[in-house]
């Protein structure tokens, strides 16, 4: 008895797996009706997630170029606006036969993009007590200084001069005139009262 008890033991096994078998069979074709796709369909979760994840990588995208772009333009306020009205743009002729150029930028309102040789400076207009024009690139400790007779580009940084005797065309008008107005600079004295008498 013990004998055959134990000869079944594996029949019994095996048809219960054949049964379970068999059950499976017979479930999946309708488990696999109704969670299939149509031939040539893609599964719409996935393809939601694929356009759910562009667009939020497309807004982080947005926001830190939104946040770089106030980081890098400096705000301007009405009295560094009057002095960029002031601002002589357009080609300087320095000393050693340099130039600097001076360009407002037109999408920002009192920034200007200063170049020398290879080297470019985003600048905005800062303040002065003595009347004199100064743009400023604070991160790079670069300062454009500009009074009636001339203009000059100076590392603040260590205070020196780039660039000196730097003049546009309007300068260099002002200063002629100043010229015709006094000769070479010697102005005749009027004679005294007496003398004249």
């Amino acid at each position: 008895m013990r004998a055959m008890s134990t000869a079944h033991r594996p029949a019994a096994a095996f048809f219960t797996l054949l049964g379970a078998a068999a059950l499976l069979a017979v479930a999946s074709p309708a488990a696999l009706a109704q969670s299939a796709p149509p031939a040539g369909a893609k599964p719409p979760v996935r393809v939601a997630t694929a356009a759910t994840g562009a667009k939020q990588a497309n807004q982080r995208s947005t926001a830190r170029a939104g946040a770089l772009a106030r980081d890098t333009v400096e705000q301007v306020n009405a009295a560094q606006l009057d002095v960029a009205g002031r601002v002589l743009t357009g080609a300087a002729d320095c000393e050693f036969k340099q130039t600097v150029m001076i360009e407002p930028l037109q999408a920002h309102a009192g920034h200007f993009h200063v170049r020398h040789g290879k080297k470019r400076y985003t600048m905005v207009p800062q303040e002065t007590t003595t009347g004199a024009v100064r743009l400023e690139d604070r991160k790079a400790g670069v300062v454009w200084l500009q009074i009636p007779a001339k203009s000059m580009l100076m590392n603040s940084r260590i205070g020196q001069r780039m660039v000196d005797n730097c003049t546009h065309a309007e300068q260099r008008a002002s200063v002629g005139a100043v010229e015709q107005a006094t000769g070479i600079g010697i102005v005749p004295q009027a004679a005294p009262a007496s003398a004249a008498q």
